[in-house]
């Protein structure tokens, strides 16, 4: 199958999160950046690459409740919402939607998503790198054996050489207490293709990002004369060193220069830079803005930017799931992606960006004696606009009480499949392990109804 693609991304070597932070201290001295950047062949799909946007539910949405609504189930499985119809037939959608309702037509809703876990951490590294978690067990936190996160496959992959990271993550990091959710970096490839982590909430007026602000004292025109010394520094490194090594050490210091004083980056980040009705078209809260800067990362040329709805666990609605619902998650989340959609499509950038909205599993059919709804991995749903995707649709079909699918059932893996396509990269290409064994980055496969509209 050959799918569409758009937004050309480099494939020349790019620089990681973790080498940036350390540029203005010992890092733009050539201290920690001698192996930033190691060649890697390209392992692209025909076509030309296209930008992701990961709206993730952290917690996992309940599937009852939003985009799977079994209206005529018992009320222990139907609960308290009503549905409203959408702007295509055949579509109904919980009525504290109602944005995203009048966008039907933007989105495919795919209704059997499925896998087999019901642990947090296990199922997000599932969900956000589209492979298993090795050697998963219960709360299994994060480790460099994990699998690389999207952004971090693409910067191994198809490093970059334009100022700017692979991946953005924000506004979160996914941890609490002891355990830290796996599925958030690079894992067995290594630290240096991390995504950026954002932490921090941009609907506060003192949002800043720290890893784009120069440490106390340093302007730009101090590095340019760090950078004089830098060379002075690196000549006498050429004499102690092989010529090889000191060309590539060269290099990787110049790319962390530039990047540091490339203003593009630190614009983006900038939301007062956002007209007052365009800030309160998507939502002044977390949520909203946290889309708005996921906008403004992607008309930066960002390729990969996951957005966090909430903190580690906010859709996780064991009790009291209706009034969370209607009171706290569905509003924002429905202004702040209608808005997103909005702009994308306005701009021209929705056909070469794929937005993508799912948690980690499902919810259960049954409500509990809690009056919330516990994990379910077997059935859930995700919504999926923009990149070719044909939008209008409604894609597979659970059961009649939502527990399990009854057409074709799609894994994250084949989730992690459609991501990498149309990142530009092969998912069946071949990388390297901790152990150094040879493994195929993704065993998943396209999504094709999403593109091509044919019913499962």
């Amino acid at each position: 199958m050959n799918l569409p693609h758009s937004t050309t991304h480099s494939s020349a070597p790019g620089i990681a999160r973790r080498e940036l932070l350390q540029v203005g201290y010992s890092g733009l001295l050539g201290m920690g950046l001698a192996s930033c950047l190691a060649g890697r062949s390209s392992a692209a799909v025909p076509g030309t690459p296209k930008q992701v946007v990961i709206v993730f539910l952290t917690g996992a949405a309940s599937h009852h409740d939003t985009f799977d609504m079994k209206l005529e189930a018992p009320p222990e499985i139907r609960g308290e919402f009503q549905g409203i119809s959408t702007s295509i037939s055949g579509l109904t959608v919980c009525e504290h939607l109602p944005l995203l309702a009048a966008r039907a037509h933007q989105y495919a809703v795919l209704r059997t998503l499925s896998h087999s876990d019901n642990n947090h951490l296990m199922s997000t590294h599932h969900v956000l790198t589209g492979e298993k978690q090795p050697g998963g067990f219960f709360d299994k936190v994060a480790s460099r054996d994990d699998w690389p996160c999207y952004s971090s496959g693409l910067a191994f992959l198809r490093p970059r050489n334009d100022g700017l990271p692979s991946g953005v993550n924000l506004p979160t990091y996914l941890m609490e207490g002891p355990l830290t959710w796996p599925g958030q970096h690079a894992g067995f490839l290594g630290a240096k293709y991390d995504p950026w982590q954002i932490k921090g909430d941009p609907a506060k007026p003192d949002f800043k990002v720290d890893a784009l602000t120069l440490a106390p004292g340093v302007s730009v025109s101090r590095l340019e004369s760090r950078q004089a010394l830098l060379g002075e520094l690196d000549s006498q490194q050429r004499q102690l060193a092989a010529l090889a090594e000191s060309q590539r050490m060269t290099n990787d210091q110049q790319l962390a220069f530039s990047m540091l004083t490339s203003n593009r980056l630190t614009q983006a980040f900038d939301l007062s830079r956002e007209s007052d009705a365009t800030r309160e078209r998507y939502g002044k809260n977390t949520y909203g803005q946290s889309l708005l800067l996921a906008r403004r990362l992607v008309q930066a040329g960002v390729p990969v930017v996951q957005a966090n709805m909430g903190r580690v666990q906010n859709w996780d609605n064991h009790g009291q799931i209706f009034p969370t619902l209607k009171n706290r998650l569905l509003p924002p989340l429905d202004l702040g992606v209608a808005a997103l959609l909005d702009d994308l499509d306005q701009e021209g950038l929705l056909e070469n960006t794929l937005v993508m909205m799912l948690g980690e599993f499902g919810r259960t059919p049954k409500i509990n004696n809690d009056k919330g709804r516990d994990h379910w991995g077997p059935c859930f749903f995700g919504v999926f606009a923009g990149a070719g995707v044909r939008g209008g649709q409604v894609i597979g079909r659970s059961d009649d009480i939502g527990a399990y699918p009854v057409t074709q059932a799609f894994s994250p893996n084949d989730v992690g499949a459609t991501v990498y396509h149309l990142l530009g990269i092969d998912g069946e290409a071949i990388v390297r392990d901790r152990l150094n064994r040879p493994v195929r980055l993704n065993t998943g496969n396209v999504i094709e109804p999403l593109f091509t509209g044919a019913s499962v």
